[in-house]
């Protein structure tokens, strides 16, 4: 009977890995290479087409449309599981690459970004948060680490290999070479992806699988508050909040560090190299405090990242273009990255896995502010002072008030029905 057992349990690897892994490459794709890799097509779109700074960052501030889509999303995931989310999502953000390689005007500019924002919800956080929940429940932190650090380890990689064919062919190849991936990936999490907790079960006795009950882990992960329940704590509201105010970093910051390195003096190709730097210890910041969050609670760990993140920016605005530059771009990495693991897990550790999809949707509106404002605060400054100083210092100050949501967004108490729902 040993023996019987002990062969089974070396039949086949895991599907939680094979599903992780394609999480990775999704968000590698969807975020990593998409928004990572938006700074260095600003200054061949300008030359192009004479568009303005503030022009092309208004096609950044199209993101509104995750805000807007993410509660319908998010209900569609808790409804209908992530495999279909997923993969068409990732086919929708290929498309609009794929057109953007062919554009000729503005206008079109923007109604193919609007489809990849359209679609950037559903291919990241929303079904990570679910699959890594159900088939790791029990080592989520760490799990959720690893698979995150997917969308900056695809800007790491991404930015020079974007960068070389933007140099060798011109940025339509360069928006080619993305919506090919990513069509890839759409096809590979169709075939791969499953996310019940029967699916589960089938798995526990396979190589790699997590020790102890996974399956009733994975059945006890499904239980928490109602969206109502939820809605109706000022923990969900402080949460949001949080979240709100700390993506001014991304889309006012990250977005604009590839032209502010060259505007203090960089060369493309050292700008190039400094955001696959940010992208390298964003990458390990999401495995150091996924693991971490584990410990200390996600909470916590969120609070941390977001205090090394102000630093790091404060570094930045003072560094210039000299060797502090460089580690001004590992602080504020090293803070940032983190973000992507934590947020979906804070949710988790809040309110449960049962209604993850619309809760963390309902959380998601609140960024079409920082998505539309952040963009062309940055562009308008910019275009305005000859510099980012000025709106780097706003956003550092909007760092803070976030930090403080966390402070005070206390767990709220379920009760017995919750628990057992």
């Amino acid at each position: 009977m040993a023996e019987e057992i002990s062969s089974t349990t070396r039949r086949g690897i895991y599907r939680g890995w094979p599903i992780a892994g394609v999480m990775f490459l999704s968000l590698g794709a969807s975020i990593g290479a998409a928004q990572f890799a938006f700074g260095i097509f600003i200054i061949p779109l300008e030359k192009e087409f004479g568009w303005s700074r503030t022009q092309i960052n208004v096609s950044f501030t199209l993101g509104m449309f995750a805000g807007l889509l993410s509660p319908f999303l998010g209900t569609l995931l808790d409804r209908y599981g992530a495999r279909w989310l997923l993969a068409l999502s990732l086919a929708l953000i290929a498309v609009g690459f794929l057109l953007r390689a062919g554009m000729t005007s503005l206008s079109e500019f923007y109604f193919y970004s609007a489809l990849v924002f359209a679609g950037t919800t559903g291919a990241s956080m929303l079904p990570a948060g679910r699959l890594v929940s159900l088939w790791f429940a029990q080592t989520r932190g760490r799990t959720m680490g690893l698979v995150t650090a997917g969308n900056n380890f695809g800007g790491m990689v991404a930015v020079p290999v974007i960068a070389t064919v933007i140099a060798v062919g011109g940025w339509r190849w360069g928006f080619a070479t993305i919506g090919i991936g990513l069509m890839v990936v759409a096809i590979l999490a169709w075939l791969i992806v499953r996310d019940s907790p029967e699916a589960v079960e089938s798995e526990v006795r396979k190589r790699w699988a997590p020790g102890g009950d996974a399956a009733g882990a994975a059945r006890a992960a499904l239980t928490g508050f109602t969206t109502r329940q939820a809605t109706r704590t000022t923990t969900f509201w402080l949460i949001a909040l949080g979240m709100t105010l700390q993506q001014f970093a991304r889309t006012a910051v990250a977005t604009q560090v590839a032209p502010h390195l060259e505007q203090v003096g960089f060369s493309s190709g050292q700008a190039a190299a400094g955001l696959s730097l940010l992208a390298f210890f964003a990458m390990s910041s999401k495995i150091i405090f996924g693991r971490l969050s584990e410990t200390i609670t996600a909470r916590y760990a969120y609070v941390i990242v977001i205090f090394i993140q102000v630093v790091g920016l404060v570094f930045i605005i003072v560094a210039g273009g000299g060797w502090f530059a460089w580690l001004a771009l590992m602080t504020f990495g090293l803070g940032m990255g983190g973000i992507g693991a934590l947020g979906p897990l804070t949710i988790v550790e809040m309110f449960g896995l049962k209604n993850y999809g619309a809760i963390s949707g309902l959380t998601r509106p609140g960024v079409i502010i920082p998505t539309i404002a952040g963009p062309l605060m940055a562009g308008v400054l910019f275009d305005r002072n000859g510099n980012y100083d000025l709106a780097f210092t706003i956003v550092a100050g909007l760092l803070i008030a976030a930090m403080f949501c966390f402070v005070f967004a206390r767990p709220p108490r379920r009760s017995a029905a919750q628990a057992s729902a």
